[in-house]
């Protein structure tokens, strides 16, 4: 299914759950795809606010970031998230996020 399809559906499905932290998520991955990248780092922004122990939307969020030269954001992004992961016991995630902080440092 293309991205757009995707998009239709995620919309769909969010009519009846708006603030579902995954539909949500999976809408902005499909943002991102086809290069909106304003709307899809929008998107997360928002989910974390709305839901700031969504732990998988910090990588993802930092990446974007980083990609766009935002190194700043990307460290501030990956540093809340390693907080949430530590509460969360998430030692998977954690590393994933320390690693990131470290390549921003290299």
């Amino acid at each position: 299914m293309i991205s757009e399809e995707r998009i239709k559906s995620l919309l769909q499905l969010l009519k009846d759950e708006p603030y579902d932290p995954f539909l949500n998520y999976a809408l902005a991955l499909e943002y991102y795809k086809l290069g909106e990248h304003s709307k899809a780092i929008n998107l997360i922004e928002t989910l974390l606010v709305r839901n700031e122990n969504y732990l998988g939307a910090y990588l993802q969020l930092g990446n974007w970031y980083e990609s766009a030269g935002n190194i700043e954001k990307a460290r501030n992004t990956y540093t809340t998230g390693t907080k949430i992961a530590r509460i969360q016991g998430n030692r998977k995630t954690l590393s994933e996020l320390e690693e990131a902080i470290f390549l921003l440092d290299d």
